[in-house]
């Protein structure tokens, strides 16, 4: 590793991990302050960590590798994404933040749906809280592999080792200092991945001669590579488009939205969130398309697409400055990661833990809980990622249709439908992961394809959560007075 560089890395690890301490000083004594940061986020800091721990190493890696690789045709899921994620901040977003707070100070997602419901079975906790634990130590696995790629194609270490030191700075950080940390953090990361998108695409391109210029090369290599329907059905356009409906579901995301100080903060959270992404994923395409011409014309061998981010920082610039680069990417997974982290142990702790074990545990207990639930996650999320083989892409793909399928339906029929109920919500919850791995899994083809080759899963999981929901909810009982009344308290305050 150039020394230089290393000085960045080093930099940027000591700040992470500085933050991490100063949010343990700051505010953990107790669970809500743990796990929620005690609502009190501003509205830049919600929206940065919101963008930070949603796009992961795919920002950096996984879509500038997809555009390199297949051009326009591949920034369809760019396009649903955006869309998707303006919709979570206008349908999800103001309610979700009114409704957790009336509902009994609600802190985790399957907390939110017990009270929400009036659950006093528990299975709609328990059944949530087991969906969330298995997709998002699945999710982590990716950010994980991401972070061994990184180090394995910049420094030429062992990918085992870069797996390794991502998963123990991120680990650190997220048991010293809990949402707080991981939210201010973030933010930190949100604003190193926005100036390194800004600012590789237009150096490559430049270094390409310009606009015209790259267009001329990456046509060269592919006559259609600016065309957005080259080599992709009307099933794989939509498929890609599905994406943004997985917005409603990840609770990494909508947590933050929770966490907001208040429902007055929302629009600008929008605002900041949005224009931040939008940025960014322009960006990225760039990267990919930048890239692709910069490679021809300069004869570099690539041998992995999604490490195209990579190449263009440690030649094009500066070794303090690719150090500072090379941290965006770091930025993008372990903020991703240490969301994830929190969020399944936050479960663990406060949905299994509390609930069904030690209901008197005392606060500094639950926390202590929470730090050991965080830690296994990681450990065996650690363990699924030692297959380098594994594509980013295909990781987040199957997590994200995982929760978007299970929660998604599930989330909006609870904050917009007032008849909703709990055995809807159950069935909804069931439907929806189980059609994703079914879909995923299945020992069927579709004519001759297996089932994920011909559309994404998130579709038909999305489709029957849907339907099991309203089906369910539609045949059940009319909701309390309680729950009547919780609704247009909600209503009021959004």
């Amino acid at each position: 590793m150039n020394s230089e560089t290393a000085v960045s890395l080093g930099g940027y690890f000591v700040l992470m991990l500085g933050i991490g301490l100063y949010a343990w000083r700051k505010s953990t004594s107790n669970v809500s302050e743990f796990m929620l940061g005690g609502r009190n986020l501003p509205p830049a800091v919600a929206a940065l960590s919101a963008g930070a721990s949603d796009m992961s190493g795919w920002m950096l890696m996984g879509l500038p590798g997809a555009v390199y690789l297949a051009g326009y045709s591949a920034v369809w899921i760019a396009v649903g994404l955006t869309f998707g994620a303006w919709a979570n901040y206008r349908l999800v977003a103001p309610r979700l933040r009114a409704y957790t707070e009336i509902a009994d100070d609600a802190v985790t997602i399957p907390d939110y749906l017990e009270k929400r419901f009036e659950d006093r079975s528990r299975n709609l906790r328990v059944i949530a809280s087991l969906v969330i634990v298995v997709f998002f130590t699945l999710y982590t696995s990716a950010g994980l592999v991401a972070g061994g790629k990184l180090f394995e194609a910049s420094f030429g270490y062992d990918y085992r080792f870069g797996l390794i030191l991502t998963a123990s700075v991120v680990v650190l950080y997220t048991l010293f200092g809990g949402f707080l940390a991981v939210s201010l953090t973030d933010f930190v990361q949100g604003c190193i991945m926005f100036i390194a998108l800004v600012l590789v695409p237009i150096v490559a391109i430049a270094a390409v001669g310009g606009w015209g210029d790259t267009q001329a090369a990456a046509t060269a290599i592919n006559p259609d590579y600016f065309d957005w329907f080259a080599g992709i059905s009307t099933l794989g356009i939509i498929s890609s488009l599905a994406w943004g409906l997985g917005y409603f579901g990840q609770p990494h995301i909508i947590v933050r939205f929770m966490a907001v100080r208040s429902v007055k903060d929302m629009p600008a959270t929008r605002r900041i969130g949005m224009s931040w992404m939008i940025v960014t994923v322009v960006g990225a395409v760039l990267c990919g398309i930048g890239g692709l011409a910069y490679v021809a014309q300069n004869n570099i061998a690539l041998a992995d697409p999604e490490t195209i981010f990579i190449v263009l920082s440690q030649t094009l610039f500066h070794p303090y400055i690719a150090g500072f680069l090379l941290a965006a990417i770091l930025a993008a997974i372990m903020s991703t990661i240490s969301s994830q982290l929190l969020v399944s142990s936050s479960s663990l702790t406060e949905d299994f833990y509390k609930t069904f074990y030690r209901t008197s545990a005392s606060q500094t207990e639950l926390v202590m809980v929470g730090r050991a639930a965080t830690l296994l996650v990681a450990i065996v999320a650690v363990f699924l990622a030692l297959d380098r083989s594994s594509s980013i892409l295909s990781l987040v793909g199957n997590a994200w249709a995982g929760f978007g399928a299970a929660f998604g339906p599930v989330i909006l029929l609870s904050l917009h439908w007032r008849r909703m109920s709990r055995q809807g919500a159950l069935a909804g919850i069931i439907s929806g992961a189980s059609t994703v791995l079914i879909w995923l899994y299945a020992p069927f083809t579709i004519n001759g394809q297996a089932p994920t080759d011909v559309v994404y899963e998130i579709i038909p999981g999305f489709i029957i959560s849907t339907i099991a929901a309203v089906t369910v909810s539609g045949f059940g009982k009319a909701a309390p007075d309680t729950l009547k009344k919780n609704f247009s308290a909600m209503l009021d305050a959004q």
